[in-house]
């Protein structure tokens, strides 16, 4: 009797760890429909602080959280900490083209990601301190409409590209136009329980 009521405990704090870890600042968007497998939401501008990485879907976001999880700990030219926000989101970076093809069917050259950090609302271009790293790079991101397909538990890379492929699906069958390459956004800190994980796959689409 005693072990189980001792796990009981155990995932009873985690639990709690998770909820108040996870207590951030959010970016801000706003529900314009909402669909069966997703929905579809307008994002205002707003500025990230963004690193570009190269390595497998899990190796990038790991890579790319530190780098810039460096900026918002005081290493930058105020040495100023900046208050964590979320969501963190890793994007396949298509800037690098092979070939000459359409936007959304752009072939990327290896495996290169975005990973962007979103500033917190109180924060302008003038006022958000210079990264000492050169591999950050602070930069306003404009109005966007974007559609999300949420998911908890595991963010394996395997997963991420099934939910990937269930949202383009999706969206292909309701006819509605992709405008850039999907992006996955964590909302949560690392450790958190899984059953309390939240994942998304967003895309741009066409207004």
């Amino acid at each position: 009797m005693i072990i189980p009521f001792i796990i009981i405990i155990i995932l009873a704090l985690w639990s709690l760890w998770g909820y108040f870890s996870s207590r951030v600042e959010h970016t801000d968007y706003n529900v314009i429909q909402k669909m069966p497998d997703y929905e579809i939401r307008e994002y205002p501008a707003h500025i990230v602080a963004q690193t570009t990485v190269k390595g497998t879907y899990r190796e990038a976001l790991n890579l790319g959280f530190r780098i810039v999880a460096g900026y918002i700990f005081g290493g930058n030219t105020k040495k100023q900490s900046i208050a964590m926000t979320a969501p963190v989101t890793a994007q396949r970076d298509i800037s690098e083209k092979i070939s000459m093809t359409a936007p959304v069917l752009a072939t990327t050259q290896g495996d290169s990601h975005i990973i962007s950090f979103g500033m917190p609302r109180s924060y302008t271009l003038e006022t958000l301190p210079k990264p000492l790293d050169p591999r950050v790079e602070i930069a306003p991101i404009p109005l966007k409409r974007l559609a999300a397909l949420k998911f908890s538990w595991s963010r394996a890379d395997a997963r991420v590209k099934i939910m990937e492929i269930k949202l383009l699906s999706a969206l292909a069958r309701d006819k509605v136009e992709v405008a850039g390459s999907p992006v996955y956004a964590g909302y949560n800190a690392p450790w958190t329980p899984p059953w309390m994980v939240r994942n998304e796959i967003m895309v741009e689409i066409a207004k």
